[in-house]
Order: structure tokens, then C-alpha cells, then sequence
């Protein structure tokens, strides 16, 4: 499955275009407590000085937010959508960005939760004892707990390709068949291969593709219009961010899935595959921190309250369940994260009673991301403390 692939540009580097500042929110620095919704939202403080300059050295545009249970209460944009043909057009918050590996908070994690509020998906029990297809398998002896926190002891790598080849049945066999790398609980190790997995695991319990339980569970009751598995449409294309070249593409991938293993899988997996704009993030986070009433949303409480504390013991890095405690935050804190490879973040604290979000397409300009990571953690240390 294909969407729009266009050919690789050869413009200057991301800042040669639109890098002027664009804010609706802002505020600074290094602070222990996070800045107030006044100071962040300022067009011209320090975050939008902080978001601006950081951007233009990491060598990206981007959009953040920062909002609590009431919604937004910060927003800010700068930057080109990337080189060529995209430079023309600035970033926005309806700008649409390949999530990679936010798929895991907003497709995956939602739906399991789904089914563990139904009895469905027990977490401490063997997967063999309940689903056919790990019977007899290496991870049969893995819970769903150990895939959630990344403590499965599944291979680090996926290479799919390289062992399975390119057919999506074959590429299940082996990832049940696959030897673990250590046993259960020993560490936390993150892996790709422990979401498809559970991706695979959720689509056998509920009987239908993470695609279509994602846009039924979560993005619809939520009025995410704009969040969706790829290929996009031409519709969109306009404003779809693009990511990196692909050789056996020919061109630099716009609308079809930057990560290779969710690209095998047709598209649709549970560690890749969702694009979203920063406006269907915003209402995502909020639902997190508030589950709206009459939405029917079959993961809301307590599923949320399970999920953001510590469920890794005294293994680091300590994690939930999907999230991630963030980096250089105590665990007791509260604060939890989740990033994409193409240049994606999302924050939230209950104690704090915010959220956050940082949207970039860091991979259509380089894999430098030392810049961007230290952009993140300031960001974070800004709006969350």
C-alpha cells in the first residue's frame, strides 16, 4: 500500500524557508515548577523565543501545545512544512504529521485498554492460555503486562524484511516463532516487536483491525477528524508533512508510513502507522486528563489511572503502561511521555494537571536528533516542570 511519494528535494537546510516566529503561546528556560498558561501563551515570551530557536537549530519547523482538562491553553507554530515543494507552505496546527510510534498511545494503548475493561485482555496471565496462536510459541510464556512496559524480553530489532520477508502472514509467524532475547521481567528493553505483537494480540481479541477499532474506540468519539492510518488520500496531501527518502520508493514519503515494519504490514500496526495534526492531539490529551462524559469512550477510567504509574519496579528506564516515565523527571513525579521517530512527542501529568505536545518531521532533514532532544527536555522542564 502506497500514498503519495514525492521526488527527494534538493533545497537548502530548513531554515531557508518561513523560520519566522509564529506563536499563540510561550515561556522559557529550566524552571523546577512549570510556567504559568499566561506566560506560555504569550506570542512574543520566552517559550515562543525557546520553541522558535530551538526548532531552527534542531533544523525543522514544528507546532507545541499545552493545554489541561479545560483544553488549550497555549499553541505555537514555525517553520516550513521541509524542502522543495513543501517550503512554500508553513507549519500549522492542522498541519498532518506522521506519529510513528505515537500510534502506540493513540491506536494501540486506547484499544487494549478496551479490552481490559471488558475482562478480555487479562494482563498477568501467559498469552498461551488464552490466545491460540502463542500456544506452543517462545512468547507464549509473555504477558500482556511485559509487552505494555516493554518487558517481554522480545528481540531488540524487527527485521522483518531481512528474516521474513515481505508478506504480513509470514511476518506474524515469525514474530510468534521468534526465540526471546531474556527471559520475562528481567529488563526493560524497548521494542517494536513487543506492539505489533500486542497489535496482532488486540485485533484477534476484538475481531477487527487496529484501523477500524482505533477510528471507533477513540478518534470518532473524540472528533479526531483529521487522525488516521496511512496511505493518506490527495485530499490532504497539502498539508501532509513529509519524512524521509525511501530508496525502493524513489522519493521522500509524504502520506505513506515512514517505519519499514509498519510499511510491510500494509500500512496498519501497533507501532507505527497514524498520522494526526496537532488540533486532534490537543482534544486526545485532554480526554486523558479528563474522559469526557457521553462519549462513550470504552477506555477512560480506571484504565488511565493504571496506565500513568510506575508498573516496571525497579527496572529502568521506569515506565507505564504504553508511556514512558519522561526523561529527567522522577518517577513519583508523574510525568509521562511517549516520542515518534520522525520527530513527534507528547506529554502529560495528572498531578500537574497538564499535557503537552511537540510535532516535528525531524526526519525529512537528517538523523541528528541530539538537537531536537535537548529542545524536548526544555520544553518539558517549561510547561511540566
Amino acid at each position: 500500500m502506497t500514498g503519495p511519494v514525492l521526488p527527494a528535494a534538493r533545497n537548502g537546510p530548513a531554515e531557508a524557508a518561513g523560520f519566522a516566529a509564529r506563536a499563540e503561546p510561550a515561556e522559557p528556560g529550566e524552571p523546577t515548577e512549570p510556567a504559568e498558561f499566561a506566560e506560555l501563551a504569550d506570542p512574543d515570551g520566552p517559550l515562543a523565543r525557546l520553541m522558535t530557536e530551538g526548532l531552527r537549530a534542531a533544523g525543522t519547523g514544528g507546532v507545541w501545545s499545552v493545554g489541561d482538562a479545560g483544553g488549550v491553553r497555549a499553541r505555537g507554530r514555525t517553520g516550513p512544512l521541509g524542502r522543495g515543494p513543501w517550503a512554500a507552505r508553513e507549519m500549522d496546527h492542522d498541519t498532518v504529521f506522521d506519529l510513528a510510534s505515537i500510534t502506540k498511545i493513540i491506536a494501540l494503548w486506547p484499544c487494549a485498554g478496551a479490552l481490559r475493561q471488558t475482562g478480555r485482555l487479562p494482563l498477568d496471565r501467559p498469552l498461551a492460555d488464552y490466545w491460540p496462536p502463542a500456544a506452543r510459541q517462545p512468547v507464549g510464556i509473555v504477558t500482556a503486562r511485559q509487552l505494555l512496559t516493554h518487558t517481554a524480553g522480545m528481540p531488540l530489532r524487527t527485521r522483518f524484511a531481512e528474516l521474513y520477508g515481505d508478506d504480513p502472514a509470514a511476518i506474524r509467524a515469525g514474530l510468534l516463532a521468534a526465540p526471546l532475547h531474556r527471559p520475562p521481567g528481567a529488563a526493560v528493553e524497548y521494542t517494536d516487536r513487543a506492539a505489533v505483537l500486542l497489535g496482532h494480540l488486540v485485533e484477534d481479541l476484538a475481531g477487527a483491525p487496529l484501523d477500524r477499532l482505533a477510528a471507533r474506540q477513540v478518534w470518532q468519539p473524540l472528533g479526531m477528524t483529521d487522525t488516521h492510518y496511512g496511505p493518506l488520500g490527495p485530499d490532504t496531501a497539502h498539508r501532509t508533512a513529509p519524512t524521509g527518502y525511501e530508496r525502493t520508493a524513489g522519493g521522500i514519503l509524504c502520506g505513506t508510513v515512514h517505519d519499514p515494519s509498519a510499511r510491510l504490514l500494509g500500512g496498519v500496526s501497533g507501532n507505527a502507522g497514524a498520522f494526526s495534526t496537532a488540533r486532534d492531539l490537543e482534544r486526545f490529551l485532554t480526554a486523558v486528563l479528563a474522559p469526557p462524559a457521553g462519549t462513550g469512550l470504552p477506555w477512560g477510567e480506571p484504565w488511565i489511572t493504571e496506565s500513568l504509574r510506575v508498573h516496571t519496579g525497579g527496572l529502568a528506564p521506569a515506565r507505564g503502561l504504553s508511556w514512558l516515565c519522561a526523561a529527567g523527571t522522577d518517577p513519583a513525579a508523574g510525568t509521562f511521555a511517549h516520542y515518534g521517530f520522525t520527530g513527534t512527542g507528547v506529554w502529560v501529568s495528572r498531578r500537574r494537571g497538564r499535557w503537552a505536545l511537540l510535532l516535528t518531521n525531524k526526519v525529512h532533514y537528517g538523523r541528528d536528533f541530539r538537537p531536537l532532544t535537548d529542545l524536548r527536555n526544555a520544553f518539558r522542564r517549561t510547561v511540566l516542570g
